[in-house]
């Protein structure tokens, strides 16, 4: 379980100021004047980084594992869904995008309609898989604009038609 750190800002009487000290090398070493203390912000510490680290490792291994369950059953947009993915994966959907400009310049982006309106934003949507229709460059897969009853999806790259997998999960409040 990830234990949350609450960070918090310095707020010191003199935000901007230092005193100057000459060394004898012809350097300058600059201190702090903090004056008054109002808050003691949070130390940036390794310790308290490393948190945030391993949290996001931890996230990232929990959905690996979703993910591993679901291609492990063959998961496809026709198979029986396991008890695992009845668990977590509400829907799932097969987007084509389409690409008519000339890279740096894309206008893949699509709307995408969810089967079950959602009771809150708290929703994932994960890339199952994409696959370059043309062979081109598909870049990243970016969702955007999401709202209870749908999102935006597109990809970054060259590639004239990419066809992606996706897998919605959450966004109920029960």
């Amino acid at each position: 379980m990830y234990n949350w750190t609450f960070w918090v800002d310095e707020v010191d009487q003199y935000e901007n100021r230092y005193t100057e000290t000459a060394n004898g090398d012809g350097s300058i070493t600059h201190t702090k004047v903090r004056g008054e203390v109002y808050v003691e912000g949070t130390p940036q510490s390794a310790e308290n980084f490393n948190k945030i680290e391993q949290g996001i490792l931890d996230a990232h291994a929990a959905v690996a594992l979703i993910l591993n369950e679901l291609r492990q059953n063959e998961w496809s947009d026709d198979a029986r869904l396991s008890a695992l993915e009845k668990a977590t994966v509400q829907e799932t959907g097969t987007v084509t995008l389409t690409n008519s400009l000339t890279f740096p310049f894309n206008n893949s982006k699509k709307s995408v309609a969810l089967t079950n309106v959602r009771d809150n934003l708290n929703y994932v949507i994960v890339v199952v898989s994409k696959v370059a229709n043309d062979g081109g460059n598909i870049g990243e897969i970016e969702f955007s604009e999401r709202q209870v009853n749908g999102f935006k999806i597109e990809h970054t790259g060259s590639s004239a038609s990419v066809t992606v997998v996706y897998a919605v999960i959450g966004g109920y409040d029960g």
